[in-house]
């Protein structure tokens, strides 16, 4: 007779024949939490390290790549830099806490774990070794002199020597920081490798001449977020096969302003441009222009859609969607990156929407140095 208590027991003995059995591990004592904990256990120092001790980008090893020559510094072929600067920018401030921001929103990355699902490659786990500088100690109050401790910490890092012993020069790839780190970028990459095309993806133009964005005011003024393109080729750092990717922002001077930008060596994709020749006629375009030249490869958060990134500090309606420009960054593979950037400032949502697609291109940005070997 199946009585109420009869199927009670019946279901307990079920559960007990049935159910998964669940073993808990001994706690280990946080006094014996570390390296030299020798148990069956996992080896703690690295397990679950994406949230505890230092946040580098992806969860990657740190070296204090700008120690002084009295110190012994590892190989690394690649390294990402800290530019934590704002003082170069016309629009909301806090670009200075992108760097963290981005490693902050890289927490999820791991190198074990990056196998991408679109290639099936580990970008991590190639023929680079790949490190973490931190951040170059900037002073926030004189813009000039913090852009020469740029200087001299891109000579440093550049010099160091690699872990390949067919590519001697490292690369570097600068979390920044607002767009006027890339001018020292740019010097540095000249100096290995001489004037390169730049890729710069961007909802402004940022060649203005620092007579408009800066308005003549003092040399000091004139050296911005919107003029070092302008600069840059004035120094003759980049070529004249350049090209921006993105544009949508309005110019001061109807005219003026973009025969200037022609005359600094830039041909340029409008953001709505991707309604009628698509992601492949972008990457097409792209290509074409920068063809055969070495390439530096530029990206301002403000790209993207207000949607896709909400943080940046000088926002403009109408941009690409974070899934299209990784598409057309992917699509640059076979290109000769010799250095790359992402600015973003640190303003965001809980949901931290626009450090994740900073982190993200930056990631690209990676795949495609380690997928092309530059002597």
């Amino acid at each position: 007779m199946n009585s109420p208590t009869c199927l009670v027991i019946q279901v307990l003995l079920f559960s007990s024949t049935y159910a998964r059995e669940i073993k808990f591990p001994p706690q280990v004592p946080f006094a014996q939490q570390g390296a030299e904990y020798k148990s069956g256990f996992p080896d703690i120092a690295s397990s679950n390290r994406q949230f505890a001790g230092l946040t580098t980008f992806a969860n990657l090893p740190y070296v204090f790549c700008l120690a002084d020559d009295a110190r012994e510094v590892g190989k690394f072929d690649i390294a990402f830099l800290g530019a934590p600067f704002d003082t170069g920018t016309t629009g909301r401030p806090g670009a200075r806490f992108g760097p963290s921001g981005i490693r902050q929103g890289s927490r999820r990355m791991d190198s074990a774990f990056e196998t991408n699902i679109y290639t099936g490659e580990n970008s991590f786990a190639s023929w680079a070794k790949i490190v973490d500088c931190g951040d170059v100690p900037l002073t926030f109050l004189d813009n000039t002199f913090a852009l020469k401790q740029l200087d001299e910490a891109h000579k440093t890092i550049s010099a160091r020597a690699t872990n390949s012993s067919k590519y001697t020069t490292p690369r570097i790839i600068v979390l920044g920081g607002d767009h006027t780190t890339t001018l020292s970028a740019l010097r540095s990459t000249f100096d290995h490798f001489g004037a390169v095309s730049v890729i710069h993806f961007d909802s402004h133009i940022d060649t203005w001449d620092p007579k408009v964005l800066g308005g003549g005011i003092s040399d000091y003024a004139g050296v911005n977020h919107g003029t070092f393109l302008h600069i840059a080729h004035e120094e003759g750092l980049i070529r004249n096969t350049s090209i921006h990717a993105g544009i949508r922002a309005p110019v001061v001077r109807r005219k003026g302003d973009v025969r200037n930008d022609v005359r600094c060596g830039f041909d340029m994709i409008k953001a709505r441009d991707i309604d009628r020749v698509g992601i492949a006629g972008v990457i097409k375009k792209i290509k074409d222009r920068v063809a055969d030249t070495k390439v530096y490869i530029s990206v301002d958060i403000d790209v993207l859609d207000p949607a896709f990134a909400p943080a940046t500090g000088t926002a403009e309606v109408g941009g690409w969607s974070t899934r299209e420009l990784l598409s057309i960054l992917d699509g640059l593979e076979g290109l000769e990156v010799v250095g790359a950037d992402v600015v973003a400032p640190i303003y965001d949502n809980p949901g931290e929407t626009t450090v994740l697609a900073a982190s993200e291109v930056a990631h690209s940005l990676l795949t495609l140095m380690v997928k092309r070997l530059i002597k």
